[in-house]
């Protein structure tokens, strides 16, 4: 026999077998003896109301054998199968590609960094020598911006598709099984190299290409029926990728597709988004703030992970709100060309670095840039480069990063000295008041001392705040329409958060899915 139970358990109990299969025991009445295997199926962590709970759901095995998950995926050999051109290896261009295996379409993959291996590379070389490579980065190559950003596998896209299916593919391609059951689930950037790579053979095994250094400058179009029919892509080395389809799955910082676009007239939108700054704290006061930690109960952190935080808050019309929070993290150069300097947020699997670290960003639309009107769709994305660009420049001409203590830079003086700091780069003492829009430096002044009375202790002189956290969303949307094509451009696909529909790597996923089970539908392939 079979059966679910909802129950509490405290951090004990949940990281203990023999504790959990009593906790089980108590609230099912079933004696433990009975109990053949108890299997956690979903669990949440509580540490709202000062008694830490996980919230869980466990299935109880009693006369029955337990028989594990098979995660693995049903894909057809597609290698002499009509073809999709998607144009980035990102959340978006990797799982439409693996659904396309599955519905029997050849993907044909195109991207223009480097796999996952040569891509590591070419980062421990940026932080070495602080030289920013535009086609191999933080950003750009196999797998995206998410493989370096920790991994976080939690949205609100749940209308949108099938998250379970997303975890069963990461699973499937060597991430812990326990992504399946925790509500706030995260894979580690130091293993999801590793599941990109094994992602990668998938494809290749089942008919799948895949094109390195391959970016992509122009669509092939042809006039049919009075209609602009895609038709493939072109290559900056005059290659022609041609397929049934083209899915446009190029990230939130292919700011050349954006201006492509734009040069040709295509239908673009300015899309709001956020900008701000990265906040690091100590990973330990930020444990003590969540957990209620005192001397009393200080044993507990050996059954919690490094605690984490979510704030928002409004500040004269915008939202102020923490973005991609990193317990445990370190604080990354995320600049895509040489003459930007932009921070971003990753943490291990094991979340172990001294130091938490979040994005706290303020909204941005249109009203608060007129200046910037005359760039018509481009206009956010002219305002985020030129406050990357200011930066930059204010540094000296690199991807050093301003920082400052908190406390000073909501109070608006310099700081006399510097807290240490996670950032795999040099920093410059700063006062970041000065180099950020004067609308944004309000809305984090005033949104951070709000945090501080929302969560006491988070306003303190032991946190610091570099800047630029900039690359929040895209600023540009590329519009479609019900079919999820572009209105004047059929057959091509815009998805994922370079196109404006999504914001992290699920929802991402999700919408590179969506993308490819509407070519089925409505051309048949």
């Amino acid at each position: 026999m079979k059966q679910q139970l909802a129950i509490d358990l405290s951090p004990q109990e949940y990281c203990t077998p023999a504790l959990l299969y009593q906790a089980v025991s108590r609230k099912s009445g079933i004696p433990v003896a009975d109990l053949a295997h108890v299997e956690v199926v979903r669990k949440s962590l509580d540490s709202r109301r000062g008694r830490i709970l996980y919230h869980a759901t466990v299935e109880l095995y009693c006369g029955e054998e337990y028989i594990a998950p098979d995660y693995h995926g049903t894909y057809q050999d597609c290698h002499n199968r009509p073809a999709v051109v998607i144009v980035g290896a990102g959340p978006a261009g990797l799982f439409a590609a693996l659904r396309a295996l599955e519905l029997g379409i050849k993907p044909i993959l195109l991207e223009r960094g480097k796999p996952v291996e040569e891509r590591r590379l070419d980062i421990a070389r940026l932080a070495r020598t602080q030289i920013v490579d535009p086609n191999s980065n933080w950003c750009f190559g196999e797998g995206g911006a998410g493989t370096y950003s920790d991994g976080k596998l939690y949205t609100r896209s749940t209308k949108r598709g099938n998250v379970e299916a997303i975890m069963h593919r990461f699973i499937e391609h060597g991430a812990d099984p326990s992504i399946a059951i925790d509500a706030h689930a995260h894979i580690g950037t130091d293993k999801l190299s590793g599941i990109i790579a094994a992602m990668r053979k998938t494809i290749l095994d089942h008919g799948g290409e895949y094109h390195f250094s391959t970016q992509v400058c122009d669509l092939i179009l042809q006039q049919q029926a009075g209609e602009t029919i895609v038709q493939g892509v072109l290559d900056t080395q005059g290659n022609q990728y041609i397929g049934q389809a083209v899915i446009l799955a190029t990230g939130h910082s292919a700011r050349d597709i954006y201006r492509l676009f734009d040069r040709n007239g295509w239908l673009l939108e300015a899309k709001p988004f956020a900008m701000g700054i990265r906040v690091e704290h100590p990973q330990q006061l930020i444990d003590e703030i969540q957990y209620h930690i005192t001397p009393r109960n200080r044993s507990l952190l050996t059954y919690l992970p490094p605690a984490a935080y979510s704030l928002t808050t409004q500040v004269e019309g915008h939202g102020v709100f923490s973005f991609c929070m990193c317990p445990g993290g370190v604080i990354v150069p995320a600049a895509t060309d040489g003459e930007q300097q932009v921070v971003n947020g990753m943490s291990n699997s094991h979340r172990n670095s001294p130091f938490a670290n979040s994005g706290i960003a303020v909204t941005v639309s249109l009203q608060d840039v007129p200046q910037y009107a005359n760039q018509g769709p481009l206009a956010l994305l002219h305002f985020q480069q030129d406050v990357e660009r200011r930066i930059f420049q204010a540094v000296g001409g690199s991807i050093t990063a301003p920082i400052q203590r908190l406390t000073d830079f909501c109070q608006g003086h310099p700081s006399q000295s510097n807290n240490k700091s996670n950032y795999l780069g040099k920093t410059l003492n700063m006062p970041l008041y000065e180099l950020l829009p004067p609308f944004i430096v309000k809305g984090l002044q005033l949104g951070l001392q709000d945090f501080g009375r929302k969560m006491h202790g988070f306003y303190t002189d032991q946190a610091s705040v570099l800047a630029v956290e900039s690359r929040t969303s895209s600023p540009v949307r590329i519009p479609r329409d019900a079919t999820l094509q572009h209105p004047q451009l059929r057959h091509l696909y815009p998805c994922g958060e370079g196109a404006g529909y999504a914001g992290g790597i699920v929802s991402s996923a999700l919408d590179g899915i969506r993308a490819i089970e509407s070519i089925i539908s409505i051309q048949s392939i």
